[in-house]
């Protein structure tokens, strides 16, 4: 098995171990997946696992960081050359988010888990409320990035509850995304009119479909970066 050493190729073998990882948590779950076999699938040794990504929490953090990136790279292509106003991003990765989540049970649970643990939570936080600011600045000019960290904690509680909440004959997918975007905009003063604009403007996009997509890309991306 090979050792990993800081070389040249050692970011490339890490892409090419969360490459792996995300294909085990999305056919076995996260709990399921253990990190021998992990490293054993990657032909690195699992103190050379443990010695760069410490826990099984670490892999997952590393992997929700590049989630995050890839998720907002697809919203932004999906909003590009329709929409400059921002708000839309916004929402369009954040539906995209809720969308995949509702693909699998285990995609829900990685999600879940990543909402939840200590680690992985405050990579999102930290992404996504340098995200925020930078679409609601102009909106809300008095608040400091502070502020917009405690408005990303309210959101992403909102986030991960819906997430966990399978879709039913009762709470429909449509009446999912009119709910989340409808509580989280108001966070952000937007008004009622805008969110009637903007959820309109999601429910016109086929998520079922970008959803399935992403996660094809998203091996691919993890893929090209080995």
């Amino acid at each position: 098995m090979a050792n990993l050493t800081r070389g040249k190729n050692f970011e490339k073998m890490k892409s090419h171990i969360l490459h792996i990882v995300a294909k085990r948590f999305l056919k076995s779950g996260y709990h399921a997946t253990t990190l021998r076999e992990v490293a054993k699938e990657a032909g690195v040794s699992y103190s050379s696992l443990i010695n760069i990504f410490g826990t099984k929490e670490g892999l997952l953090t590393e992997l929700v960081g590049l989630v995050l990136e890839y998720q907002f790279e697809r919203a932004s292509a999906l909003v590009a050359g329709k929409c400059d106003d921002k708000i839309f991003l916004y929402a369009t990765e954040a539906v995209m988010q809720l969308y995949m989540a509702e693909s699998s049970e285990h995609m829900r649970e990685m999600y879940a888990i990543s909402y939840s643990l200590s680690e992985s939570s405050r990579v999102i936080y930290k992404t996504v409320t340098e995200k925020l600011e930078g679409i609601f600045k102009r909106q809300l000019p008095e608040l400091s990035t502070s502020d917009f960290y405690e408005l990303e904690l309210a959101a992403a509680g909102i986030m991960r509850n819906y997430m966990l909440t399978p879709c039913d004959m009762y709470f429909t997918m449509e009446a999912k995304v009119r709910a989340f975007l409808r509580m989280t905009l108001r966070l952000y003063l937007v008004t009622e009119e805008k969110i009637d604009e903007v959820t309109a403007f999601v429910l016109g996009i086929d998520f079922g479909k970008i959803a399935a997509e992403t996660l094809d890309g998203l091996f691919e991306y993890l893929k090209k970066r080995t």
